[in-house]
């Protein structure tokens, strides 16, 4: 097949892999076993709340590992991030960390991973003779030889920026419960503006005001709510189809500010609002779960008839929004390209205007 790339068209892709390798900056180490839990009891090593939901291997598993370490079996390497405190966040590998921790068992690593008795290997074949017993029941010869296997570590350093940081905790997010994009921001964009996310997600009038899948109740779901919330409310009409790299961005750029307490007011008469006149929240029809395409629309347009009207909304206009949820026109904007620059502005715009 004939190259259609013409020279211009190569030295482009060429200039832009190696734009994007300069903004990736790695330091690789070999660690003992040792070395890596001391790192972990001293809290040098990070595990961020989002994920402990992976520490989800069994013993079986957990005791196949511990084996592979004993017999020199090369494991993949643990993949960390170097945060500004010169801790290293655990981004692949929490499992593998986690599951050493366990097997050592001593009374910090098994709070660190939420354990409350020390491995006991199970189900080996090459070494037999283990299952059954726990690391202080090895032959003293044994534990020193698992203390001092080298692990090998590859150290995402503090000359990347937060936007590789982001891509590649997506990209090693391997656990057997893969994280939401939420709660990679949440490990990402860590400050004061993802803490007052998570306040903000305690409120009674917002959780009343939604529906979850029981699966979104503990992942994150609820503070990208909020941060759709806010991110559509200041920049719905520069919004470009991207709503991962749109959320990114703004996270990135408030990451360090809390929210205003002007932006909270808002929010909170916003969703009391929505609670007092939604008696079943934000939803359509028989449906069970809350669209975000329809919580943005909503919410956003309330929020933004609020501020047009100085907090001065007509009680006969507040009545129409169950009405205002099926409406046609609503609809249009709710389904089909619902990413799409029009429809994110007309939906927004027609419920801001049809509550003023």
């Amino acid at each position: 097949m004939k190259n259609i790339m013409n020279k211009s068209t190569i030295q482009k892709l060429i200039d832009q892999v190696e734009k994007e390798r300069k903004l990736v900056s790695f330091d690789s180490y070999d660690l003992s076993v040792r070395q890596l839990m001391e790192m972990f009891q001293n809290e040098e090593l990070y595990v961020p709340p989002e994920y402990q939901r992976q520490f989800v291997w069994g013993a079986g598993r957990e005791s196949q590992l511990v084996e592979s370490v004993l017999l020199g079996i090369p494991i993949p390497s643990l993949f960390m991030a170097t945060n500004k405190d010169a801790t290293w966040e655990v981004v692949d590998g929490v499992q593998r960390l986690s599951s050493i921790a366990h097997f050592i068992g001593n009374a910090d690593l098994l709070k660190n991973v939420k354990k409350e008795l020390p491995l006991k290997i199970v189900e080996l074949e090459k070494l037999s003779g283990m299952n059954g017993m726990i690391f202080n029941e090895l032959p003293k010869t044994m534990q020193l030889q698992f203390m001092t296997r080298p692990l090998r570590l590859t150290v995402l350093n503090d000359k990347s920026d937060l936007d590789v940081r982001f891509d590649l905790f997506e990209r090693l997010n391997t656990g057997g419960i893969s994280l939401t994009n939420q709660e990679i921001r949440n490990c990402v964009f860590r400050g004061p503006f993802n803490n007052d996310l998570r306040e903000l997600a305690k409120d009674n009038n917002f959780k009343k005001s939604i529906h979850l899948k029981p699966k979104d109740k503990d992942n994150g779901m609820s503070e990208e709510l909020i941060l759709r919330f806010f991110a559509f409310l200041e920049n719905y009409k520069t919004f470009d189809h991207s709503v991962e790299g749109f959320l990114n961005e703004f996270m990135k750029k408030n990451t360090r500010d809390p929210i205003s307490s002007i932006h909270k007011k808002l929010f909170k008469d916003t969703f009391t609002i929505l609670q007092e006149n939604l008696q079943n929240g934000i939803m359509r029809g028989d449906r069970a779960i809350t669209p975000i395409n329809l919580f943005e629309a909503i919410s956003v347009g309330l929020a933004l008839a609020i501020i047009k009207t100085k907090g001065k909304l007509a009680p006969a206009r507040l009545k129409e929004l169950p009405t205002l949820l099926n409406d046609e026109l609503l609809r249009k904007w709710t389904t089909g390209a619902t990413n799409s620059k029009k429809s994110v502005t007309g939906r927004i715009d027609f419920v801001r205007d049809a509550l003023v």
